[in-house]
């Protein structure tokens, strides 16, 4: 197909790009891990430790205002959510699901910044564990890629 972006390994060359990422410290020990394997894949493609900025907040549902307080200051070329949600036994597991997702997939349109959703909803802790360090290298992998396409599509 003519046209067409075509991922690629330049795609995943994290140079000189600045990725700001927020962590839930609810479930703490996940989310760590979350950032540590999200910060260690960044490095190996390339950003500079000086460009990743990492700030915490609470909980899922605090996730989508501090990306779009990051956003705000443009000073980002993709942002990443790290959190986790296990299930329990009442409602408030979907709520907090379905409201964190919405909120960042708002936050990414409204701002137009890649936003790599890695904010794990899992029905236990086993489960939880057995992602994390796969899905923080995953959301740093999609921060970049999509920080990259964008920009190629704005100077294509």
């Amino acid at each position: 197909m003519q046209g067409a972006h075509k991922g690629s390994a330049s795609a995943l060359d994290a140079t000189g790009l600045r990725i700001g990422i927020v962590q839930a410290r609810f479930n703490q020990g996940i989310t760590d891990a979350l950032v540590n394997a999200c910060r260690q894949e960044l490095l190996a493609l390339g950003a500079a430790a000086d460009h990743i900025e990492l700030v915490q907040v609470a909980g899922a549902l605090e996730i989508p205002l501090a990306l779009q307080a990051l956003a705000d200051t443009g000073r980002f070329d993709a942002l990443v959510a790290l959190g986790c949600v296990i299930r329990g036994e009442t409602y408030h597991f979907e709520l907090v699901c379905n409201e964190s997702a919405a909120g960042v997939t708002r936050v990414g349109l409204d701002h137009h910044i890649p936003i790599a959703n890695a904010i794990l909803t899992t029905e236990n802790l086993s489960q939880a564990v057995s992602r994390q360090d796969d899905k923080g290298r995953d959301a740093a992998q999609v921060a970049v890629e999509m920080a990259r396409l964008l920009r190629s599509l704005e100077t294509a």
